[in-house]
């Protein structure tokens, strides 16, 4: 703070703008941390990923799967070796969603990246390392597990959790409703809804 007063004082003339620009530069990430719900991303809540309209039928199909009683979104698609890594991946990942969407980049159907692919890979053996692995065939064939995980899981548990997910155009008023009917909308996009349809009347 010291160095940064300094230099304001040396360049006397442009200590007001400088604190403008500066002040609106901290106003507005802060607003656009707030408005985001940043800290909602820190968690593990699969509502989270709603707060993304396109995410509406991969929500909905993993809601009715299988695996929602046994894995959240993140369960599946964040890695789980070290908590550093988790949250890299989480920020990155972030960022470029909130890229896409932001420029309207987003694409129809919704596909996973190289490195989504890799993490889910991951995360598949991770939790189903005992159908993976054989110890009697590995006592045989040393090589056998390399063989077993040598191709990407969904190549043939394709619908496996979120069945045969529709592109975004085939869905446009998706709805985000919960096995008892409920809308499973969170309360925080829900507030900023009736904020701004109240706002016009």
């Amino acid at each position: 703070m010291k160095k940064l007063y300094h230099l304001l004082k040396a360049y006397g003339v442009w200590r007001i703008p400088a604190i403008i620009i500066v002040g609106s530069m901290i106003g507005m990430g802060g607003y656009l941390m707030k408005i985001s719900n940043v800290t909602s991303y820190l968690g593990d809540d699969p509502k989270t990923c709603v707060n993304c309209h396109v995410m509406t039928p991969e929500y909905n199909t993993w809601e009715r799967s299988s695996h929602k009683s046994v894995a959240t979104c993140n369960d599946c698609h964040v890695p789980h070796d070290n908590v550093f890594r988790k949250y890299y991946f989480k920020a990155m990942d972030g960022m470029r969603h909130a890229t896409m969407f932001t420029l309207r980049m987003e694409p129809q159907s919704i596909v996973m990246h190289e490195a989504g692919q890799t993490v889910v890979q991951e995360n598949c053996i991770r939790c189903h390392s005992n159908q993976v692995r054989d110890a009697k065939l590995e006592s045989i064939v040393p090589e056998s597990e390399v063989h077993r995980t040598d191709r990407q899981c969904w190549e043939c548990h394709r619908e496996v959790p979120h069945g045969r997910v529709k592109s975004l155009s085939s869905v446009p008023y998706g709805r985000i409703t919960g096995e008892d009917g409920n809308n499973n909308v969170p309360d925080w996009v829900k507030e900023k809804i009736n904020s701004k349809y109240s706002d016009k009347k």
